[in-house]
């Protein structure tokens, strides 16, 4: 944002009668070590995340066996935690504008890790859904306050590559998940549910290493608080500096989403989220299932599914790389084109190669499209909405990954082929493309 009329740029921020915007202080801001161990306090966290999303898919043939429930009953129990998310998200976004990132983060893990243990000790197969419903609406707090609260502690000229490379925690967080499945998954499902809930307790890390958004804090007027975190950081501001902060009203006002100068950049976040969630998260949540119905056995399938989260780390590299060069905007595009193209190939495919191939490009391209979103999303909206917005835009998400699943799960109970499956699929892939076209270029801006 640009100073107020008191002020005279970023270099006079240290002045206590200057009037320059946090941003700014960002915009001079070089990488340091308070950054790195902030960032890999929230990379655990995103870690935590990513476990949780897809913890108990791998172990998913116990549950089923246990409570005696088919693919679609099942489908319902694997995203009860994201349909748990979608009113939690709402719930959160709120408070993450009105009581800050860091207290968002803390309560959300240990209220999760609470109502997570209760559902891995569940005596019957409804105890199970409801807790594991809760427990999501625990959880999208910290879901969705990751992002927003990194990029906000991060120097203007790192946010897309530090942003990017907090996503690299899905892949390793689906990694830990599919060794844990793979060692106590034997023992019993329950045992590696309660492993997933225990996580939760990470929120203690977050209160201890990582400081509050200083953004936030000059929102809310508290400006030595902010200019302390500043400092903390590796900003030259002093102590008694006072900020110019956005103009887009009360935090966490959701009248203020639908204003005029908000309203369509809103709107094409919530459309880009869902479609691109539901074409990813719709085939990666039964891909096992997928590649066993293509001749995999289950413990090839689960092995290939690690091999496709590893190649997605390469793919998150070169993500953050090509997005500080060439911005968000046309690096997204082109990693979701080549995403669809993966997945299309993937489900048409003819030989092992194909599907293979297919798989893998989808993998690669579609995880790096997915740590440039998480940037560009959190970037496009003013400090004051970023909370609350952010929280629609993840509510958009959690509602296209738990709808796809039981749907997709009902289309291969009900016998459709799966190269039809997996293009309806790509469909929203498509649509996500064309609906991020309009979106604003954020790269080398400072947050409003």
């Amino acid at each position: 944002m640009a100073p107020s009329s008191g002020g005279s740029g970023p270099a006079d921020v240290g002045r206590s009668s200057a009037r320059g915007s946090v941003g700014q202080v960002f915009d001079e801001m070089s990488v340091g070590r308070a950054h790195v161990v902030a960032g890999s306090v929230l990379f655990i966290a995103f870690v935590v995340e990513a476990w949780e999303q897809v913890g108990l898919v791998y172990v998913s043939d116990g549950i089923a066996a246990e409570f005696g429930v088919g693919d679609a009953q099942l489908g319902w129990a694997l995203s009860a935690v994201a349909f748990g998310m979608v009113p939690g998200a709402l719930l959160w976004g709120g408070f993450i504008d009105k009581l800050g990132r860091r207290k968002v983060a803390v309560a959300s893990l240990l209220v999760y890790a609470a109502l997570a243990l209760l559902a891995a000790l569940s005596p019957s197969f409804w105890a199970f859904l409801v807790l594991r419903f809760l427990s999501g609406v625990a959880f999208a707090g910290v879901y969705t306050v990751t992002f927003p609260y990194f990029l906000e502690l991060l120097p203007t000229r790192w946010r897309g590559q530090g942003a990017v490379a907090l996503s690299i925690g899905f892949p390793v967080g689906t990694l830990l998940c599919i060794g844990v499945s793979q060692t106590l998954g034997a023992v019993s499902w329950r045992a590696v549910a309660v492993v997933a809930a225990l996580a939760g307790l990470w929120a203690f890390a977050i209160l201890r290493w990582a400081p509050e958004s200083p953004y936030w804090l000059a929102k809310q007027q508290r400006h030595a608080e902010a200019a302390q975190v500043l400092r903390r950081l590796g900003g030259a501001v002093a102590a008694d500096a006072r900020f110019a902060v956005d103009d887009s009203g009360p935090s966490g006002d959701i009248r203020s989403l639908f204003s005029g100068g908000v309203r369509r950049r809103f709107l094409l976040l919530l459309v880009v989220s869902f479609t691109f969630s539901w074409g990813y998260w719709g085939l990666q949540t039964w891909l096992p299932v997928l590649l066993q119905g293509k001749g995999l056995s289950v413990s090839d399938a689960l092995w290939f599914v690690a091999v496709t989260q590893l190649v997605s780390v390469p793919g998150y590299l070169l993500a953050a790389w090509l997005t500080r060069r060439f911005g968000r905007k046309s690096i997204f595009l082109a990693f979701v084109f080549a995403s669809a193209a993966g997945g299309a190939l993937f489900g048409f495919a003819t030989g092992a190669v194909q599907m293979y191939t297919g798989n893998l490009i989808l993998a690669f391209f579609s995880l790096g499209a997915w740590g440039i979103w998480n940037t560009w999303s959190g970037e496009a909206l003013p400090t004051g909405l970023r909370g609350i917005g952010y929280s629609w835009v993840t509510a958009a998400i959690l509602l296209a990954n738990t709808v796809s699943v039981p749907v997709i799960g009902a289309l291969m109970d009900g016998g459709v082929a799966s190269s039809l499956t997996i293009g309806s699929i790509m469909v929203f892939l498509v649509i996500a493309l064309l609906s991020a076209i309009p979106i604003q270029e954020t790269e080398g801006r400072a947050l409003a």
